[in-house]
This record gives C-alpha cells, structure tokens and sequence, in this order.
C-alpha cells in the first residue's frame, strides 16, 4: 500500500487478475440459491441450492458444507458434500469419501471413493469426441467389409 518512491504516503493499490485464464465463482456457505444457476465458468458451492444447476463444459464442485438438492449438467462434477438430484456430466463424476449422492448419474467416467454414500443408477455413456471418432471407424470397416463383399451401396 506504501508508495514505492515516496514511502511515507499511501498508494493506490493496484488491483490485477489472479489468473484471466481461470474463470470460477464460489457459492459461500451462508448463501441459499433456489432457481436455475447456468453459466460457463467453473463454480465451488458450498452453500444451498435448490433448483437447476447447468456449467456447459466447465467444473462443478460440490464443497463439504454444501446441501444441494438440484439437476446438474457440467463438464465435471466432484461431490464432496450432500447431493440430492441427477447428474449429466460429459467428462467425469467424482464422490469423495465426505460426498453423498442420491440419484441418478450420467457420465463416459465415474470415480465413488470408500466412504462415500451413493444411492441410485449409474449410467455409463461415451463422451461424444470418442463417440464420434468410433463411429467415423466403424464405418470406414463397414465400407471395407462391404466392398470387399462386392457390395458397392453402403
């Protein structure tokens, strides 16, 4: 705060970006949220939600102190807290060991630590990169397979 040329005046301080390329926001423990929480930016909550939480292809963190009763879709989302609702993520779900989910979870991976508390279905389905580049080979065998069964409309 001191001046650096003059050290018995105060500066302004200059205020810079921690790290422009890092965009999160954090849901503090005393907030309550009910409604539809959507952006794209990764969030931490460790606060209450009810409602709708959609973070496109960004990171949700579901923080130890956090009650969250919500259908989540996210890129990735890690539970560390209590989780009531669905998730669709296109990466990866985490439930730590201080984590509990009841409901359903849609992700191509998904990682349950001993301890942690889960009730519902979990469905394992392709991320749509690997989905896609799959389907670009299969039918470039298929096309090979069927020429060289002499069938030429495929």
């Amino acid at each position: 705060m001191w001046d650096s040329k003059n050290q018995k005046t105060l500066g302004s301080p200059k205020l810079e970006p921690r790290d422009q390329q890092t965009k999160s926001s954090r849901l503090g423990p005393s907030l309550f949220v009910k409604g539809e929480i959507s952006g794209n930016e990764d969030l931490l909550i460790d606060g209450a939600v009810e409602g709708v939480v959609r973070l496109n292809e960004r990171t949700l963190m579901i923080g130890p102190r956090a009650n969250v009763r919500a259908d989540i879709t996210a890129g990735e989302v890690v539970v560390r807290g209590n989780l009531k609702g669905n998730i669709l993520a296109r990466g990866r779900i985490e439930v730590r060991n201080d984590g509990s989910v009841t409901g359903d979870l849609t992700t191509p991976q998904v990682f349950i630590e001993e301890g942690a508390l889960f009730k519902g279905s979990i469905e394992i389905e392709k991320s749509t990169e690997k989905e896609t580049a799959i389907s670009g080979s299969e039918s470039g065998a298929l096309k090979v397979a069927t020429a060289a069964a002499g069938v030429t409309n495929v």
